[in-house]
């Protein structure tokens, strides 16, 4: 091999679809060794890192995952621009070789970029699993000779064969095109790649360039509008049939021995992704979820609430024993131990949901969730891609609003940006199994579990309203996986789980410690000091504020005003707001519950007062964590104080009237 490569640090790009173990293959490379950065203008993360191989140095470039070249998503757009701009040496085009069909369409566009591309065929030890074969001789002969290295990432097998792809292909220089179009469509390049000399000289990506604009791709007619005038026919869809043929060939040429394992899921599919039952199916698992978070959660929170009594009333006793001024006992006991000790008490609620949505996940459901989700959005003007955010909106807003990115459009991404938070995160579950539990007895559950459901019929119903009022549907075909069903990875659920429970604890010990601090301080204080009288307090005085604007909700207490607002630090800490408030050293516990209910019914707090509370906190404005990220995936503080206002008073009116009607009936 020459010696000029060790001279020189090579580029490697991973590029892949979702899901293909991408990224845990360039983690097997890099290791600890990563920086990782926003890509120059946009919010998609960028990650590098950086290998030794063969006293060769490689940088190694994690792209985003992608299904095509085509520039609609912010991930499309970035993954192309490296390529095209960022003097990417080598590609390493992962691929799930248990689902090569699927993966391939991208494989093809890269070819017809002209440079280096290996083949990594990764999940091979899945392959052998369901008893396929891949033909490794024929297959990188239809790929115009390229390399195809056979690895597990996650059994970190076949690396050093890939890394010694890389330098000998680097090497041994570009194959040729492998996808030939017919002659009316290779006339058609061949017009448009002498256009594009003609105007602009010799180009690197010449018959990419070609193809893509006479795919009428804007990105690029910009790049070079002269070439795009002569062409008025658009290619696009004879060209993806034409490449779509060529992957029936290669895997009719190289595939074998598909087993029953895909009949199955097909056959369950009847079923699943069934266009009548798909979703009434999906609402029946949920509400098994929920089921499993009451009955289980509760059994086991009551071990929790038992520990926390012993905790607090060994704390208080110790206080009172050294001596401890009973400002510092008051602080430590009623308000760091009683607001973050009522939160965690429902951990096991928490860990219940969240193992519960790893399972469905891991399993390969929750993929179909969004397809049969598809025809819904394109009802509501959005695309099937939109529903796939509104899903991670049950277990976080954040990462849900983030998610928002693989939407084409701005319009169509502002739009379900809107609507993501009306779901029920897992900070609100607190809130719900506090006041369902205290007020609804037997039917908590279900009450809980109507305000899941009302969360995505509000943002179905919002998405309708902007539809009709904007008239614009939304484009694009939704692209996603539907994997073969599988056994859970218990490791794989473990990891997720243990992430979730982590961040729950962190939040805990963080924004809920502070923010009971912060509001012990507001309930014992006022202009002249301390004060015995809470009605006299800082607190007060903001809720008092509040309070006639939340009355015709059935939520005039200033209490409640005070809890609401700081639950916009993080909605857990609207529960411990309540314990710190009335005084209750563990609200969640049986005699916690039977206190705070006795002193609300006191002043003719009911379950219809509860359940308007719960629907003004399913709506209402999210976390400060989620306000932030809005901001900056929509880089624009006007349109997200516009958003928050238009949730504040939806959320009013949506209380108001579940109130004023229920009181009709009540």
């Amino acid at each position: 091999m020459p010696n000029h490569t060790k001279e020189k640090e090579l580029t490697v790009g991973f590029i892949g679809n979702p899901n293909c173990g991408k990224t845990t293959l360039f983690n097997a490379f890099t290791g600890a060794n990563l920086k990782v950065a926003n890509w120059p203008g946009v919010t998609v993360e960028r990650v590098e890192g950086s290998t030794v191989y063969q006293g060769s140095t490689l940088k190694l470039i994690d792209l985003p995952g992608i299904y095509s070249l085509t520039s609609y998503s912010i991930e499309e757009k970035v993954s192309r621009k490296c390529i095209m701009e960022e003097n990417i040496d080598v590609i390493i085009n992962v691929v799930d070789a248990s689902s090569l069909e699927r993966n391939l369409y991208l494989t093809l566009q890269l070819l017809e970029m002209g440079k280096p591309v290996i083949l990594a065929l990764n999940m091979m030890d899945v392959v052998e699993e369901r008893g396929m074969e891949i033909d490794l001789h024929r297959l990188p002969e239809m790929l115009g000779g390229i390399p195809v290295v056979p690895v597990s990432a996650r059994k970190r097998s076949g690396l050093d064969v890939l890394l010694h792809a890389v330098l000998h292909h680097y090497e041994e220089g570009v194959g040729g095109r492998v996808v030939h179009y017919g002659t009316e469509l290779e006339e058609a390049i061949a017009r448009t790649q002498a256009s594009l000399q003609e105007n602009y000289g010799e180009l690197t990506h010449i018959r990419w360039y070609a193809i893509k604009l006479l795919e009428q791709d804007e990105e690029i007619i910009q790049y070079y509008p002269k070439a795009a005038v002569s062409e008025k026919i658009n290619y696009e869809k004879q060209i993806i049939h034409q490449k779509y043929n060529y992957i029936d060939e290669i895997i009719e040429d190289t595939l074998f021995h598909k087993d029953s394992k895909a009949l199955a899921t097909d056959k369950v599919d009847q079923f699943l992704t069934h266009p009548v039952w798909g979703v009434p199916i999906f609402l029946g698992i949920m509400a098994l979820v929920f089921f499993m978070t009451f009955t289980v959660g509760d059994f086991l929170k009551g071990y929790f609430e038992i520990g926390l009594e012993i905790f607090s009333g060994a704390v208080s006793s110790m206080l009172t024993s050294i001596g401890v001024a009973e400002w510092l006992k008051s602080l430590l006991v009623d308000g760091i131990i009683a607001g973050v000790g009522g939160i965690l008490t429902f951990l096991p609620n928490i860990f219940i949901l969240f193992l519960a949505l790893a399972f469905l996940e891991d399993s390969g459901y929750m993929a179909r969730v969004a397809y049969i989700m598809d025809g819904i959005m394109s009802m509501l003007g959005l695309s099937g891609k939109a529903f796939l955010p509104m899903v991670l909106g049950f277990g976080c807003t954040v990462p849900a609003v983030m998610a928002t990115r693989a939407l084409e459009r701005e319009k169509d991404r502002k739009r379900t940006i809107l609507i993501t938070p009306f779901m029920s995160c897992s900070a609100r579950l607190p809130i719900y199994v506090l006041f369902a539990e205290m007020f609804f007895g037997k039917y908590a559950m279900l009450a809980a579990y109507s305000l899941y459901l009302a969360g995505v019929l509000v943002a179905i119903g919002v998405a309708l309203v902007i539809s009709r009022m904007d008239k614009e549907r939304a484009e694009g075909t939704l692209l996603i996986e539907l994997p073969e069903y599988k056994s859970p990875n218990a490791r794989t659920i473990a990891i997720y789980v243990w992430e979730k429970v982590k961040d729950y604890l962190t939040k805990a010990g963080t924004t809920i410690f502070i923010a009971s601090i912060i509001l012990w301080f507001l309930l014992n204080f006022n202009i002249h000091g301390m004060t015995e009288q809470v009605s006299e307090s800082f607190g007060a005085g903001i809720g008092k504020i509040l309070e006639p604007v939340l009355r015709p909700a059935g939520l005039g207490m200033w209490q409640i005003g005070v809890a609401l607002i700081s639950g916009i630090s993080a909605k857990e800490v609207v529960v411990s707001s309540f314990s710190v408030l009335f005084g209750i050293g563990n609200i969640n516990s049986a005699s916690g519950m039977t206190e705070l209910s006795s002193i609300l019914a006191g002043v003719g707090f009911t379950g219809l007062n509860a359940y308007a509370l719960m629907v003004f906190c399913l709506l209402y404005i999210p976390c400060v964590a989620t306000i932030a990220t809005i901001k900056k995936e929509t880089h624009s503080v006007k349109w997200t104080l516009g958003m928050l206002s238009f949730q504040l008073v939806f959320a009013w009116l949506m209380a108001v009237l579940v109130y004023q009607i229920g009181g009709i009936f009540v």
